[in-house]
């Protein structure tokens, strides 16, 4: 019989929660026992695992010494951490709240450290996204600067994100006045120029975060990356525009045969683009089209990319870290 490890997911009742549970299902991860946790909805909810439902339990009164594995779905108080890092646990945080010194960021398949410790950060699903395919182009591309646009579903902000969108939609299509609650203002039919906080900089917190941990996963903490994130009104999938400034002229023929090769991509035919809804939803893929170079440098790439930022983005590649932390660590 073959070894199994005993697994806590903190937050395992939301969106990404949810989908993680069945990731693990479906990729048969070696899990003996599995407990789901939470600070606000223990003993008040069950998470589906398989077969089985589970009782979610409080995580301040849980005996972390008990698990092999923790899955960080909901941030936690330091005096918490400081509890899964005294019980040995191997980490694999979705939450943003670690800090590189605390926990290496990790993309499946394009920056994976055999030696990166037991813990791991797993980025904002565009992140995964736009990293997976910069990943591919590495060997034939020398990147002097990034910029996207990252138009964001509203899925990024769990539920209740969903849940205002589809309210805020019935409010219109029946000519009542939209109140919006979670979003500053109106979603539904709408862009909203940034899709969180605005720090005093100007730029917002999502923002600040994507160029940092772009950088991180590429190795290239020095590269200019410009990033917008617009909240768009779409229930689930990442939709990015991408222009790279490359060291020399562009290959199409070249990068077409990278992106195509690439077992993470799905390269669409010239002529034809990607979406959210329409290829990526659901998908373990990332999606790339509308490949063409600059109008006026040559120097200049361009490419559309649609994610899945539920499952591909969040839940398949914290899974693929806990399956890094197998192989490497546990």
């Amino acid at each position: 019989m073959s070894k199994t490890f005993d697994i806590a997911v903190i937050g395992a009742t939301g969106l990404i929660g949810e989908t993680l549970l069945m990731v693990l299902d479906e990729r048969e991860f070696p899990v003996g026992n599995l407990f789901p946790l939470s600070a606000g909805e223990a003993g008040s909810q069950v998470a589906a695992f398989g077969e089985r439902n589970l009782r979610v339990r409080d995580v301040e009164t849980f005996d972390f010494a008990t698990v092999a594995l923790v899955f960080l779905l909901e941030p936690l108080a330091p005096i918490q951490l400081a509890r899964i890092e005294s019980a040995g646990c191997a980490l694999v945080d979705l939450t943003g709240s670690l800090s590189a010194q605390q926990a290496p960021c990790v993309v499946a398949g394009v920056n994976s450290p055999a030696a990166a410790g037991r813990w791991l950060r797993s980025p904002l699903p565009a992140v995964v996204a736009l990293a997976s395919v910069l990943g591919a182009l590495r060997q034939v591309l020398g990147l002097q600067r990034v910029t996207v646009t990252a138009c964001l579903a509203v899925s990024s902000r769990g539920r209740d994100g969903i849940e205002e969108l589809a309210r805020q939609t019935a409010q219109l299509l029946n000519a009542r006045p939209v109140e919006p609650q979670l979003f500053d203002r109106q979603i539904a039919f709408n862009l909203l120029a940034r899709a969180s906080a605005e720090m005093p900089d100007g730029h917002a917190r999502d923002e600040r975060r994507l160029a940092a941990e772009l950088g991180e996963v590429l190795a290239a903490p020095q590269l200019p990356v410009a990033v917008t994130c617009v909240q768009a009104p779409v229930f689930f999938g990442d939709s990015l525009a991408v222009s790279l400034l490359c060291d020399e002229p562009v290959d199409l023929p070249v990068i077409r045969h990278c992106l195509d090769d690439a077992a993470e991509l799905e390269l669409v035919e010239q002529g034809d683009y990607p979406t959210a809804v329409g290829d990526a939803l659901g998908q373990d893929l990332v999606y790339v089209g509308r490949v063409r170079p600059g109008l006026q440098d040559p120097r200049e790439l361009n490419l559309w990319i649609a994610s899945d930022n539920v499952r591909k983005g969040s839940a398949l590649n914290a899974v693929q870290l806990a399956e890094l932390l197998l192989k490497h660590t546990l």
